[in-house]
Order: C-alpha cells, then structure tokens, then sequence
C-alpha cells in the first residue's frame, strides 16, 4: 500500500484514539480504540471496516481550519481503496481502473456485444428462445471461464488481505455475526439508528442505507435466478426459455428492477455528496461501476420485455456484453469492496470473540 496514505490515516487514527467523542459511532472506533498504535494491517482493517458515512467528520472539533485538519472519512477511504488495488491480482489493471473506470467499462461492453452479435452472424445459433441467437454450450463456454476466473483473482487478494490484518481461523460464531452485520447495514446509520450525512451535514438519512440494500439484495435476486435456471437445467432436464411464473423469472424481473432502481439511487446520492469527504480519486471508477451494474439489471429487463422481438438478438448482445464485462472487472472495481468488508467484518468478530 502507499505509505504516504496509510502514513496519513495513522496520524488521524491516533489523534482519534485520544480524543474518543467519536466511540459510538459505527465499527470502525471500537476498534480503533482496542489500540495504542497501528501497524499497516491495522490501518488497512480499519478502513474497510469504514462505510464513510461521515458523522464522524461533522461531529469532530478538529476539522480544517483546526491545525489537526482531520477528515478520517476521507483518509480512510483512500487507504481503502489503495488497498484493494495492492491486494488484487493482477496489480495494474485494479489502479487503471479507478482512473479510466468510464472508458474501460464502454469499450469492454460495446467491444463484447460486437462480438456477441459476430457470433451470431456467423452462425453459432441453435435452440429456443435466447438460445436461437446464441446456442446454451456458446454461453457456458464463454460464461464459465468468466464467472471463475475473477473469483480466483478474489481468492487471491482476500488471502493477503486475511494475512496482513492477522485474521486467524473462523469460527461459525464469526461468520453469523459478520453476515448478520452485512445483511442489516447497521454501520450505514452510524450506530445511533438515525442514519447518515453522507447527502446532507444537518440530515440524518436511511436513504444510502436503503439504496445499498436494494442494490445487494437485487443483485443477489439476479444471481439466485441464475443458479436456479442452472440447476433445473441440468438436474431437472429442463431448459430455459421459461414462463412468467418460474422461479427463474420471477427471481429475475423482480431483482432486475431493484437493483436497477437502486443504483440510480446511489447515483442520484453519490452526485449530492461531498466529494472532499470521500476518495476523490475513485469517484469516476465508482460512479461507472454503478451505472455497469445498473445498466446490467436495466438491460435484462428490456430483454425479458423484448424477448420476442425481432430487436432480441441485438439485446442479447448489449445484455451479455455488459454482464461479461461486469464479470471480468469484478476483482477490481468496487464490487470487491463487498468482499472485503465482509472479510473486514469477520475479522473485526474474532477480535471482540
């Protein structure tokens, strides 16, 4: 990681440490406060244990212009996502990411639905449905590949990530809490219940806490939709394309338009926010991650509703590119920041165990 980040949020780390107005307030100062001094696994936990809901930085006293100049939220943020970039495999592509996230994701998509559509063009089609445009054994073979390999890219960072922060071996107790934690959010209404700041300094809010929850469980609803379809596919012999009222569908429509509905709330949320507050540096990598992934919902339900259509064939193209690229990107846009929260909170359960 870069030392002069993590140099940074230690200096503020330790003034919070003496100060401790801050102790309630989510994850991140209970911790903080179970050390006198931090070493860089230390600094790398606490701030992916941070949600940058920012109360912290409106109730603090020694905010600019105090000589202290204190903005944790900011701090924290950056040493976060400098961390996911040192920890993924491989390095580079993580840091050009968050640099050129908007050109990367347009070329990938518009580049795989050309191909996509040349596939279909030079006849690789057989079945029903979505199938007579690109035959199931197509999918699997460019899908599979896809969905695996950035989950060993995951595997990788996460391991060294566990052996900076000193994570040691997991108990269930420590699974069903972090889990417990991640489902309800609670970090997002900065311990008091009342929500954030992260839009407005004189208001509380639930809303990136909702708009959060709606783009995870959307997601979720789609990849559960997916493994359904998978699974009545090859161990119930019947394949897609299924009716309105199959649990492939029903799982599908419905997280499609959570979580497209969601991501154009975090937009709508990240555009009010006080960019000085976060890391200023991934803003445009983060806001093009969201549109990918809402985009990825918004064109599978235009699929559905266009199925059979004589446009098909060209959503097919549009849809598939977009989820590849999703795919392929996951280790190092924010979609890893899921994973090492989550991996963040089964380390920060081992150390109140």
């Amino acid at each position: 990681m870069q030392t002069d980040l993590v140099q940074e949020a230690r200096r503020q780390a330790e003034i919070c440490n003496a100060c401790r107005y801050c102790e309630g307030y989510c994850s991140v100062f209970p911790a903080l406060h179970a050390n006198r001094a931090f070493t860089d696994g230390d600094i790398a936990q606490l701030a992916n244990l941070c949600h940058n809901c920012r109360g912290c930085y409106y109730a603090c006293q020694y905010t600019a212009p105090h000589e202290f100049d204190l903005n944790l939220p900011a701090a924290l943020a950056e040493v976060r996502r400098d961390s996911w970039e040192s920890y993924a495999w491989p390095q580079p592509m993580a840091r050009r990411f968050h640099t050129h996230g908007a050109a990367i994701v347009t070329a990938l998509v518009v580049g795989f639905a050309l191909l996509f559509a040349a596939i279909k063009m030079i006849g690789s089609a057989g079945g029903e449905g979505f199938y007579a445009a690109l035959s199931h054994n197509a999918m699997v073979a460019i899908f599979a590949p896809a969905f695996l390999l950035p989950l060993a890219s995951l595997g990788i960072g996460l391991r060294r990530y566990w052996r900076d922060v000193g994570g040691i071996g997991i108990r269930m107790s420590h699974l069903t809490k972090a889990f417990g934690r991640a489902a309800k959010m609670k970090d997002l209404a900065a311990g008091h219940g009342d929500g954030c700041n992260f839009e407005d300094e004189d208001r509380f809010s639930q809303g990136r806490r909702h708009v959060h929850q709606a783009i995870m469980y959307g997601f979720l609803l789609c990849f559960a939709s997916t493994s359904t379809a998978t699974v009545m596919h090859y161990v119930f012999d019947m394949p897609a394309p299924y009716p309105l009222l199959s649990l492939p569908k029903l799982l599908g429509v419905v997280g499609g338009i959570v979580l497209t509905l969601g991501c154009i709330g975090m937009i709508m949320l990240k555009r009010k926010s006080d960019p000085t507050l976060g890391d200023a540096k991934a803003w445009g990598g983060d806001m093009a991650f969201v549109a990918l992934l809402g985009f990825v919902g918004f064109s599978g339900l235009a699929l559905y509703a266009l199925g059979a259509s004589t446009a098909m064939p060209v959503l097919l193209a549009i849809h598939l590119g977009a989820v590849l690229t999703f795919f392929l990107l996951t280790p190092f846009t924010k979609m890893a920041h899921g994973f090492y929260r989550l991996a963040a909170l089964i380390r920060d359960a081992q150390r109140v165990s």
